[in-house]
């Protein structure tokens, strides 16, 4: 240890540190102090760096810029991440099945989706149960009136964010086309266009194991699974009867809702 990181420790975790000015930032994280308050919507922050990245979400300024696709960011660590659309990275893998991907919020769904079978959120109107609250946030506005999401350039409102993205693309043409160079099909979402490429080259890479058939995409392949199995994971919440798809259950729900005389 060097004299001067010794005369700069931390009195609550021992921690050392090169000057006065980093141990004083250091001991904000034990106080819980944020001296550092936005003007515009008055968030508070710990350090000053972190307002000055704030404040870019009031500014509109988006000084990074790709030079790939000319797309702006407020922030840099968001260009890193777009930059992964055009190398391709993906350095986040799971531990189990070594699937790569792009972004972590991305891994961290896949393991709850795949690896689990925990769903604790579940619709008050249609008994679909989803294993993350933003899932549920995303699905209840098919149940009701509310358009969550709004153009900034014409004030049309949607349900559904990936709505909001296709208006956005085949009316302002804000946003990047995903184009097959097969056919020039465009897609709203790369996922899409990935799906739509193994049709042209007929490929099938995921087959049940209790029958011959084959899929294009692994969510294919498990809503056909539910055909071999009596597990009935959707419930209604009207009624309570169970059904084993996500589909059967929306279907019955609009049924009962009728004839329960709630419309």
């Amino acid at each position: 240890m060097n004299v001067h990181s010794s005369k700069h420790r931390c009195s609550e975790c021992g921690k050392c540190f090169r000057s006065k000015c980093e141990l004083t930032v250091h001991r904000r994280s034990h106080s819980g102090e944020k001296p550092f308050e936005c003007s515009v919507c008055h968030k508070r922050f710990a350090q000053s760096g972190s307002l000055a990245r704030h404040s870019a979400v009031h500014s509109g300024e988006k000084p990074y810029k790709c030079h790939e696709c000319d797309k702006a960011f407020k922030a840099f660590d968001s260009l890193t991440k777009h930059m992964r659309v055009h190398t391709g990275e993906k350095p986040y893998k799971c531990s189990v099945c070594n699937k790569a991907f792009s972004k972590s919020a991305l891994l961290q769904m896949h393991k709850r989706h795949v690896h689990s079978n925990i769903r604790p959120y579940h619709c008050p109107y249609c008994g679909v149960r989803f294993v993350t609250k933003h899932s549920l946030k995303v699905h209840l506005p098919v149940h009701t009136d509310s358009k969550l999401y709004s153009c900034k350039h014409c004030g049309s409102r949607f349900r559904m964010r990936t709505q909001l993205k296709r208006h956005l693309l085949e009316s302002h043409n804000e946003g990047t086309w995903f184009t097959c160079h097969v056919c020039e099909k465009k897609f709203v979402f790369q996922g899409q266009l990935k799906e739509h490429l193994l049709k042209h080259e007929e490929v099938k890479p995921y087959a049940c194991a209790e029958c011959p058939k084959r899929f294009y995409t692994a969510a294919h392949l498990k809503q056909h699974q539910s055909v071999h199995s009596d597990f009935k994971p959707f419930i209604c919440g009207l009624c309570n009867q169970l059904f084993k798809t996500k589909l059967g259950v929306k279907c019955h729900f609009n049924r009962c809702y009728t004839l329960l005389g709630f419309n």
